[in-house]
């Protein structure tokens, strides 16, 4: 495999992204960032990953053609997004333009570059509501926000670009990345911070007063929302995996990225209390419109093409890494 791919990384200061960049630098690959730093950090940038930073948008059509002719990357891995659920209700454009014209700007850059290896990461809530469980690729995908919305229109300009250029990509479609890089190197850290694991471990050390837990009627063993969470690690492998099957030649797919087991929120602050030996404090709350019972994905397909077998599936390991990290970086 072509280890002298040199690999664009836009959003490789982020949460995914980072731990993608340091995937890479262990397989032997060169890597640049881009990335406007928005949500992501600079510091750990600079202090762990230790590759060229480029701050800029992809919203600036000049800067992304100057980056490809500078650095003449031999693939793009694109995590560059704003990803949160309920301000993409409160306002579309800001999601429409950053995700979808500033992909689309990303992937003419490419390929009037001549890059023809390109691996997106896309969502689970390209699907919508599940109709089936676990969720195949093959499910309909009928988006209820427009943050999936965004996601999946970039997914099918991505197809046609494939079809039309040549540009050839790995769809990766997220369930709940959580954990830390297992030697504590890097970790999870947004603000505003919208996750369950780190709020749940932020209230474990003091920062935050408790959770609130929305939702305990649900059709569930114990009345909470079920969801499957993917240790970012066992994530970063399988974009590894992905960059090599289109390096092999392999060409333009979807895969879904999920831990294939779903685990309750009241399991996941049970479980955290255990792990942190901390009082986590909770609070009720009405159910969030359009929060489906369960969502948990099949991610028999990348196990099967790409041979991906994750490697922290447990909840236990996945909460103990998180928790080294939080306490590192906020204890």
């Amino acid at each position: 495999m072509a280890k002298e791919c040199k690999v664009l990384v836009t959003g490789g200061a982020g949460y995914i992204g980072s731990h993608v960049v340091l995937a890479l630098q262990e397989r032997g690959y060169s890597v640049v960032i881009l990335d406007n730093l928005s949500y992501g950090h600079r510091d750990l940038v600079e202090s762990v990953l230790r590759v060229p930073l480029i701050v800029g948008d992809m919203q600036d059509r000049s800067l992304l053609q100057q980056l490809f002719t500078d650095q003449a990357p031999g693939a793009v891995m694109h995590f560059a997004a704003f990803t949160y659920v309920g301000e993409s209700v409160q306002d579309p454009a800001k999601y429409y333009r950053n995700n979808v014209i500033g992909s689309l700007n990303l992937l003419d850059a490419a390929y009037t570059a001549g890059v023809e290896h390109f691996v997106f990461s896309s969502t689970c809530a390209t699907y919508g509501l599940p109709q089936t469980l676990p969720i195949p690729e093959e499910h309909s995908q009928v988006p209820i926000n427009p943050y999936g919305a965004g996601k999946l229109m970039v997914e099918r300009a991505m197809l046609d670009y494939a079809a039309a250029y040549g540009l050839e990509t790995v769809i990766f479609r997220y369930f709940n990345a959580a954990g830390a890089d297992p030697a504590g190197r890097l970790g999870e850290d947004h603000n505003p911070e919208t996750h369950l694991i780190p709020l749940v471990l932020l209230s474990a050390l003091g920062k935050l007063p408790g959770v609130k837990i929305f939702g305990e009627d649900y059709p569930t063993p114990d009345g909470t929302c079920i969801r499957d969470y993917i240790h970012v690690a066992d994530l970063a492998a399988a974009h590894i995996l992905g960059l090599e099957y289109l390096l092999g030649g392999g060409k333009s797919t979807a895969f879904n990225l999920g831990n294939g087991q779903g685990f309750s929120v009241r399991q996941v602050i049970d479980t955290a209390a255990q792990v942190s030996g901390r009082i986590i404090p909770t609070s009720p709350a009405p159910r969030r419109p359009g929060d489906p019972p369960i969502l948990v994905g099949s991610s028999a397909k990348a196990q099967s093409v790409l041979g991906w077998v994750p490697q922290y599936p447990q909840l236990e390991q996945i909460l103990e890494h998180a928790w080294a990290w939080h306490q590192k970086r906020h204890g």
